[in-house]
């Protein structure tokens, strides 16, 4: 006896399953990409409508997780290369008048920035470490600890050269 279908998703994984001659593996495989496929447009749709709507409002499971673990680091990435470039604008206001000094503020900072980006990548390695690479774990692991990160920097940027 076939099982009853109670949800369109379960339909569709039975119609799936029951149609299409592949192993139980690739089917389900087949079945959470559609899934993926279908909340990635669904998500997009929702934020182009709301931008106050977040991934991370309302988590309840690990797609959820990763989904606001990606939203989080991309957020924290785009905050981080906003406040380099201010403290950038707030040092090239100060020193109008010396433009040497400005250049060389400019370059230690630009280098300080590329150490922190190494330091910082090398340490969310170790941090990520007991979690197998490429798994759902490793990413939301690796997510978290760059958009930590991240904020910390961003806010010590944020720091330099206040008038």
């Amino acid at each position: 006896m076939a099982p009853r279908c109670r949800k369109p998703v379960h339909c569709l994984a039975l119609e799936t399953e029951s149609s299409v001659s592949m192993d139980r593996s690739d089917s389900m495989k087949t079945f959470l990409l559609t899934l993926a496929l279908m909340a990635t447009a669904v998500t997009g749709v929702q934020a182009a409508q709301n931008p106050d709507v977040s991934p991370c409002d309302g988590v309840d499971d690990d797609k959820q997780t990763l989904e606001c673990s990606a939203y989080s680091r991309t957020t924290a990435e785009e905050l981080l290369k906003e406040n380099f470039n201010n403290l950038l604008k707030r040092v090239q206001s100060q020193f109008v008048a010396n433009k040497t000094q400005f250049n060389d503020f400019t370059s230690k900072l630009k280098t300080a920035q590329q150490a922190w980006e190494k330091l910082r990548d090398a340490d969310c390695a170790v941090e990520v470490f007991p979690s197998a690479a490429g798994s759902k774990a490793f990413t939301i692991s690796e997510n978290d600890c760059i958009a930590r990160m991240s904020d910390e920097r961003s806010e010590y940027l944020e720091s330099i050269a206040q008038e």
